[in-house]
This record gives C-alpha cells, structure tokens and sequence, in this order.
C-alpha cells in the first residue's frame, strides 16, 4: 500500500498541531520516507496498520549501520514516534507500535507562553457578527479557562456541563473522567452561545449532546480548531510559536505562577504521573526575579 496519503496528513499534523517550520517538516518528511523505502524494500510495503516494533527495530538497526550520528539517529526515532501517535489520532492503526520503543535522549521544547494580555488579543480579533464568532469565543474562553485538549474541547457535552457550580466534566485521554473547574467568563460565553447560536441549529445524528456545532451540525475537527487559531494569531500580529496546545500549556504556567499547587494542576490538566506535570511549571526570568525583588529580604536592604 503506498504511503502518500499518510504522509499528506502527516505532513498537515505537524503544520497544524505542531506548528512546525517548513524546513522540519521536511525533514520529518524525509525521515519518514528512509521508514516506508525501508518497508517496502523489506517487508513487502506493508500499511502503517501493519507496522510493528520488530519492524521499527529492524529498520532503527539498519539507520545505524550507517554510521549516522547519534542527533540524526535520534530525531528519526522522534520523527517516527510522532508519525505513529497522528496514525493513532487519526484511526489509521489500533495500536502504537512505538510504545516500546527507546525514546532518544534530547530535551524537550516547551511550546511558547502566552501572556494573559496576548489570550485577550487573540480571542479579540474573533468577529462576534458572525455565528462561528460566538462559537469560536466560547471554545477558546473554555480551552484556557480550563486547560482543555483541542480533542477534549471539541468533544465537550451539553450534559457534562454543571455551569450552576462552576465544573464540567471532561473525557480525556484513555476515556479517563474528571471534573475541572470553569471561569465566570467562559461560563458567560458558553451559555450565550448555546441559548441564541446553537438553539437555532439542527444537530447531525449522534450529535445531539455535543456542545459545539459545525455549520453542518456536526462535531468540530481537530484541524479546524487548529486553522481557527491560526487564522486568529495571524491577525493579532503575534509572532510566537503558537500552537492551540499553547492555551493549554498558558493555562498551567499561570496558575504555577500565582502559587497554584502542583498537585491540583495536575488534576485539572488529568495528567496521570506528576512529572509530566511539572514540564508546564517553567517560570521565565522576569516572573523570579520579580518574586525575589518583592519577598527576598537582602533586596530591600539599604
């Protein structure tokens, strides 16, 4: 089976979700076309469904017969694990044969932080004539309100939301449940949404309970999530590496920096182990030295 397709999907996962550059697309690209030529050399061309760990360690055994360095070895393992976790969102295979597969040893890129000031202007440039504005305010007023995935926000429901005390109840990764608080403005602009958009909208068969509607009035997609932002960032000017991941990871560094417990951000983001948690609780130069100027007594001395 040939592998363009997936790659053409591959390669607008990683635009969109990942907000790579054009040249690290590329490279993925590539890397992932030394996997498919190795297949289809090896193993008969078989299907990404098809691929297992004994065929990623034969092929990662063979990269390495070739004297390449180490850094390049590693980015075609990442490129690789990234390939499989996009053709397990997207149900072109059941199972993850990466799963066991030895992460390479590089640090991790945080995503930028957005200020408070820059989430304002970027929900602002959202045009509130149109019906899709008041949609679009009130996914974005909840995806950083509460740290919600783009997956989580899409598959909001009508009958997860308890409003009247401030939660809603998310379906995260592994169909794992849990009840995460929402902010007074989200709640405002959820509730207007679905009392004068939605209410005049038929939803699509088995989209009844699903919060927020397309045109068609069926569940959003991820990559539309991702081209609203895009389209949105572009016109605010900012010129930061967002991703719609970035109003998740905003969320987390601003509670870590007003003091918020690790342990509770945890919970609300649903992370299962705490130091997954702890990649979002960097803090920028600024924020510390400005904690220092304000508590540390040898910067109050004379």
């Amino acid at each position: 089976m040939h592998w363009a397709i997936y790659k053409k999907g591959f390669k607008a996962f990683l635009q969109l979700e990942k907000s790579l550059s054009d040249h690290s697309v590329e490279a993925y690209l590539r890397d992932i076309d030394k996997l498919s030529n190795y297949l289809v050399a090896n193993e008969a061309g078989i299907s990404p469904a098809e691929v297992t760990l004994q065929h990623l360690q034969s092929f990662i055994q063979s990269i390495g017969q070739m004297e390449m360095a180490p850094t390049s070895q590693a980015r075609i393992i990442s490129g690789i694990k990234s390939f499989f976790k996009y053709c397990l969102l997207e149900q072109i295979c059941t199972i993850n044969p990466t799963t066991l597969l030895p992460s390479p040893k590089t640090r991790r890129k945080l995503p930028d932080v957005l200020s408070f000031e820059e989430i304002e202007q970027i929900i602002a440039q959202i045009d509130l004539s149109k019906p899709e504005g008041g949609r679009n305010k009130a996914i974005l007023e909840t995806m950083y309100s509460s740290g919600l995935r783009v997956t989580e926000a899409i598959q909001l429901k009508i009958s997860c939301l308890y409003l009247d005390v401030g939660f809603i109840r998310v379906i995260g990764k592994g169909d794992k449940e849990r009840l995460v608080p929402i902010g007074s403005d989200a709640i405002k602009y959820i509730k207007l949404y679905k009392d004068t958009i939605r209410v005049h909208q038929t939803p699509a068969k088995n989209s009844e309970d699903v919060l927020f509607l397309n045109n068609r009035g069926k569940g959003l997609s991820r990559v539309m999530i991702f081209y609203i932002i895009k389209d949105l960032i572009k016109r605010s000017g900012i010129t930061k590496s967002i991703s719609p991941h970035s109003f998740r990871h905003s969320f987390a560094t601003h509670l870590v920096e007003g003091g918020a417990d690790l342990r509770a951000v945890q919970e609300m983001l649903g992370h299962e182990s705490i130091t997954t948690t702890e990649i979002y609780t960097h803090l920028n130069r600024e924020f510390l030295r400005d904690t220092l100027d304000r508590f540390h007594p040898a910067f109050h001395k004379k």
